[in-house]
């Protein structure tokens, strides 16, 4: 399955490729803000909007259930995840469980206080205009009952390898259009996973992403989703986002067994499945 689902991934992202625009201009790096938190009654409560790149060989609701757990910080999760495509066609394929959760009421005046939402690469790199329009869609029937939910846009990664020559130029795009969208979007932020995964790729503390002579953040070709590595790296990064501190880390976290068909996620020791946690920490940290 996971085989079928890279190939048209590929497909889907040739395609796009061919009509995307580049740009000469530079990346502003100006502080983009965070968005201000609403005050919750009890338990809070995240939903995650994404494909593959949430959920694949790693998941990040589930890694960040398991670092919340851990720090004493209890948050009610949900998720709307539809492999390989955008965040229209996510809520088409949710839209009765959406609608329901969308419908719902909290006393403190906000059912959701977190969301994250995260678009198909190849809206996010090259049709910006699609991307502005549904995140503002999605959005607007968040905020129905959740007029204050603090929302996350995430940053998506160059689908190229980093030793493919025109990785920067796919980085540059994807990171913009990000920015453009996070700017546009009422209390938001931007959950900065290219930007951790491209300093990675850069040897940032010390971080060496080879391990014999394969990448240790991502694996697949045209479309490349987080390893162990990756989705360890993205999990704290999520986790330092919301907030604004280091979590403790775990000993155990549900990862992946490999990349096979046959492998799946499970408990297993960071000490053993994560090639230098440290460093990927420190990194995320400091994307923040």
């Amino acid at each position: 399955m996971k085989k079928l689902f890279l190939f048209f991934s590929t497909i889907a992202l040739l395609i796009s490729a061919c009509n995307k625009s580049k740009t000469d201009n530079p990346i502003t790096e100006e502080k983009i803000s965070s968005p201000k938190i609403p005050k919750a009654q009890g338990t809070p409560r995240i939903l995650f909007i994404g494909n593959s790149h949430t959920e694949y060989f790693v998941s990040a609701p589930v890694l960040f259930d398991e670092f919340c757990k851990a720090n004493k910080k209890p948050m009610n999760i949900d998720q709307l995840v539809t492999m390989g495509v955008s965040i229209d066609k996510i809520y088409a394929d949710h839209k009765a469980e959406a609608e329901e959760n969308f419908a719902k009421t909290d006393a403190d005046g906000n059912y959701y206080d977190f969301v994250v939402i995260q678009e198909s690469t190849p809206v996010a790199l090259a049709e910006p205009e699609k991307y502005e329009a549904n995140v503002k869609m999605i959005t607007e029937k968040l905020r129905k009952n959740s007029p204050d939910v603090a929302i996350y846009i995430y940053e998506g990664m160059s689908p190229l390898a980093f030793t493919d020559p025109e990785y920067k130029d796919y980085f540059d795009e994807i990171r913009k259009n990000a920015v453009a969208v996070t700017k546009a979007t009422k209390n938001s932020g931007m959950l900065r996973v290219g930007d951790a995964i491209n300093d990675a790729y850069n040897g940032k503390n010390n971080y060496k992403y080879l391990v014999a002579n394969k990448d240790n953040l991502r694996f697949g070709e045209n479309t490349l989703h987080l390893l162990n590595d990756g989705g360890f790296m993205q999990a704290v990064l999520l986790y330092a986002t919301i907030f604004d501190q280091k979590p403790i880390i775990p000993k155990e976290l549900t990862l992946s067994t490999g990349t096979g068909d046959d492998d799946e996620m499970e408990k297993q020791e960071i000490s053993k499945a994560i090639s230098n946690s440290k460093a990927l920490e420190e990194i995320a940290f400091s994307n923040r």
